[in-house]
């Protein structure tokens, strides 16, 4: 499976020291049912946790200063960070307490909590699309190149449960969210639209 590959493609655990969490008003301002969510997840503020649980480095620190163009996914200019995928959630099944994804934003030589991410392959969705916390995910997209295999279509739904989006607290992107000028920052293409034959 397409999916298989990704989690033996080098993953790394990347093992820096916790950055104190700065969200205290974005959670304040969050609804309970996400409150709720983000109490039960910060435990990963500590990415050795998420490690120990299973959530794997993907390594790069990913942004996308020019946003989505036409036929792309409607991402606004701005980044997501670096995510930590685990896939032994990944499934049929979207359970609040067990997103795939958990997202950190570098910050000097520490990583901070800023957002989960709920995903779905969409061979294993179907022809329904997934949804969770009332709202459905976005997509079928492309994969997230250079990371993630162009052929690995999928849904995925951003929460900003940890760090304040001015764009939104589902929004992919987070204009507030920087990656370090360094090797493994990639600046992206927002991923196209897949339209799924009926």
């Amino acid at each position: 499976m397409t999916f298989r590959r990704l989690a033996g493609a080098g993953f790394s655990g990347l093992l820096l020291a916790i950055a104190p969490d700065s969200g205290r008003a974005q959670a304040s301002a969050l609804p309970a049912e996400l409150q709720s969510v983000r109490a039960l997840l910060d435990k990963y503020n500590d990415p050795v946790v998420a490690v120990h649980d299973g959530y794997l480095s993907t390594v790069g620190c990913i942004e996308y200063p020019k946003g989505g163009q036409e036929g792309s996914m409607n991402y606004a200019p701005g980044g997501m960070g670096v995510h930590f995928l685990n896939m032994q959630t990944v499934g049929p099944t979207l359970d609040p307490a067990k997103p795939q994804v958990l997202i950190y934003e570098p910050v000097g030589d520490k990583l901070r909590l800023v957002a989960a991410e709920w995903f779905m392959p969409a061979d294993v969705a179907g022809s329904t699309r997934p949804s969770i916390f009332g709202k459905e995910l976005q997509g079928p997209m492309a994969g997230h190149k250079p990371l993630m295999p162009d052929g690995f279509h999928h849904y995925d739904l951003h929460v900003w449960l940890w760090k304040t989006n001015p764009e939104g607290v589902f929004s992919p992107t987070n204009p507030a969210v920087k990656c370090p000028k360094a090797a493994y920052t990639f600046a992206e293409e927002a991923p196209k639209m897949i339209h799924k034959h009926p």
